[in-house]
């Protein structure tokens, strides 16, 4: 008898140290786990933190006003990585195993790396208006959504804007168009793009390669004053952008004559040259300001309670913003998913993909989620993993940036053949085949 005591007992025990184990593992059943890489050191860091608060911000405000997605709590961990490849490769190989569903790596050259690794763990990589241009195409690419836009939809309305300037594309003949770009994956991604529309309009395409991070181009600078091209596109980040700007100013290379990537268009890239960046002109991928209701809402929901990431007169700024807009497709996604896999439901990275690549955000739905003037629709599908090719120019008046063309749609007739024939031979290289119709059902 003594010892079926001492055996119940002891099974009481276990099972209240089950208990014990099972109630966290409950609550923990009901968070969704985002991870955020970020860099808020080094010289990308002025780019990189209003990116990185935006984000979090988004998630607070999801959290306090809904009380998160259908009663499931957001919770996140940042990981910094300084923008290097490596420490990127080691904060995923750390945060995969937290819950992890969805990466936005925040660069080009962590999204390489990590393109060869999601498809084992089953995780989507989210690289909005970055990464891969190739990975538009779903059906080799089928855990990368580069969404809104890639370097080669951005570099194609860059040349459709110059175009209209000059009065139509035939008038671009002749013409010498520089790229100054940032020696690495991220620079080089316009390039096929840009040789294609050359070999198409007739334009001169010269190359002006900067070594990272930028803060040495003085050698760039005298490339562009001696063969003194019409317009210089700038593929910068990041400390890259200012001092551009200034070796522009110094060599007397006309700011309205330059054009950049949507990444070198925001505040960080101009307040400190102020004055001496007026007339330059930079890609948007999305509106900025404090007039929209998601913006509002994160201002009345955290940053009046005392909750905000950053500073207050930093929310509503361009990459603020953008990290905004970049969580927003991220829980919008899990919510599609949850239409389909169960409400009140975490989602797991597999169901995480299907949601990223059936997101449809209509102009009611944008309304709805506060997004209205800030980006356009968005639809995505197993084949189209961007779902959307819009942006605008704008430009630098010394002291605020200011919309100086309408929307500009990437030419698909152009994009869509290259966009292929890379994800084909890629496939090859990788030895993958395309995803069947019943793929894109599941």
């Amino acid at each position: 008898m003594k010892l079926k005591s001492l055996a119940l007992t002891a099974a009481l025990v276990a099972a209240g140290t089950s208990a014990l184990f099972t109630s966290p593992a409950f609550a923990q059943a009901k968070e969704q786990f985002f991870p955020l890489l970020v860099y808020r050191t080094g010289p990308y860091a002025p780019n990189g933190t209003p990116w990185a608060n935006g984000k979090q911000d988004y998630i607070k405000m999801i959290n306090a006003r809904d009380g998160g997605v259908n009663g499931v709590k957001i919770v996140y961990e940042e990981c910094e990585t300084g923008y290097a490849t490596d420490k990127g490769v080691e904060c995923y190989e750390r945060l995969k195993g937290k819950g992890a569903t969805v990466f936005d790596p925040q660069a080009t050259g962590i999204t390489f790396a990590l393109t060869d690794k999601v498809p084992n763990d089953k995780i989507p990589l989210v690289t909005m208006g970055y990464g891969l241009a190739a990975s538009q195409d779903g059906g080799v690419f089928k855990w990368n959504f580069p969404l809104m836009g890639s370097y080669w939809t951005a570099a194609d309305i860059l040349i459709q804007h110059l175009g209209k300037q000059n009065g139509g594309l035939d008038k671009l003949k002749g013409k010498k168009i520089a790229l100054v770009y940032h020696d690495s994956p991220f620079g080089k991604e316009p390039i096929p793009l840009l040789q294609e529309r050359s070999k198409t309009h007739g334009f001169e395409l010269q190359m002006v390669p900067v070594t990272a991070p930028g803060v040495e181009q003085k050698s760039a600078w005298l490339q562009v004053r001696q063969s003194r091209p019409d317009y210089v596109l700038l593929w910068g980040w990041g400390v890259m952008n200012s001092t551009a700007l200034k070796e522009a100013q110094a060599t007397g290379f006309p700011r309205d004559k330059m054009y950049g990537v949507w990444w070198s268009g925001a505040e960080p890239d101009v307040k400190d040259v102020g004055e001496g960046a007026k007339g330059y002109n930079a890609l948007a991928l999305n509106g900025s300001g404090t007039d929209s209701k998601v913006i509002q809402d994160i201002l009345k929901q955290v940053h009046d309670k005392g909750q905000g990431t950053g500073p207050k007169d930093e929310v509503g700024s361009v990459l603020y913003t953008r990290g905004v807009v970049m969580q927003a497709m991220m829980i919008e996604a899990m919510r599609r998913a949850q239409e389909r896999f169960g409400k009140g439901k975490v989602i797991t990275g597999d169901q995480m993909r299907w949601g990223l690549e059936n997101l449809s955000l209509d102009a009611k739905q944008l309304d709805k989620l506060g997004l209205t003037g800030l980006i356009r629709p968005v639809s995505t599908s197993c084949q189209d993993h961007m779902g959307s090719t819009w942006a605008r120019v704008q430009t630098w008046d010394g002291k605020k940036w200011a919309f100086s063309s309408d929307w500009y749609q990437a030419d698909e007739q152009i994009i869509r053949p290259m966009v292929k024939a890379a994800a084909d031979k890629y496939a090859g290289e990788k030895k993958l085949t395309r995803r069947t119709p019943a793929d894109c059902q599941s």
